[in-house]
């Protein structure tokens, strides 16, 4: 067995963690933004950002006007190295239960602004129903 050299790789980290919203959320349409959705319900629990990569990020087909529906709808959680505690990982693992245990509740979103261009980073949402 070879020690393990400080340096490089030190300590562990990743370019992300990714959630499968279609798996967490899988009552929710994809035109309702289950990605998105899943964000959001994350950050209200707990205040942890995350990213969608998912219908709202693929945007509208020029042609149609209808969403792009991607194959994938997920939730990315960044993991930097040298910046989080293992108490920050576990608010974030704790939220992430914390939300599964009421994913039954979470009904979805739709926009209340849908801007032009870049509207994974502008739109604004509000609760389905």
């Amino acid at each position: 067995m070879t020690k393990h050299k400080p340096g490089r790789g030190t300590p562990p980290g990743s370019h992300a963690i990714f959630l499968d919203a279609k798996r967490f959320l899988p009552h929710i349409d994809q035109d309702l933004f289950p990605a998105q959705s899943l964000a959001a319900e994350i950050y209200i629990d707990s205040g942890v950002r995350s990213m969608e990569r998912g219908n709202v990020s693929a945007g509208r087909d020029q042609t149609t006007g209808q969403n792009r529906r991607p194959h994938l709808e997920l939730v990315r959680l960044t993991i930097p190295r040298r910046v989080y505690t293992q108490a920050h990982m576990d608010v974030v693992a704790e939220s992430v239960i914390e939300v599964w245990d009421k994913r039954e509740n979470i009904t979805g979103l739709e926009f209340t602004y849908e801007p032009k261009y870049l509207r994974f980073f502008q739109a604004r949402f509000k609760p389905v129903g």
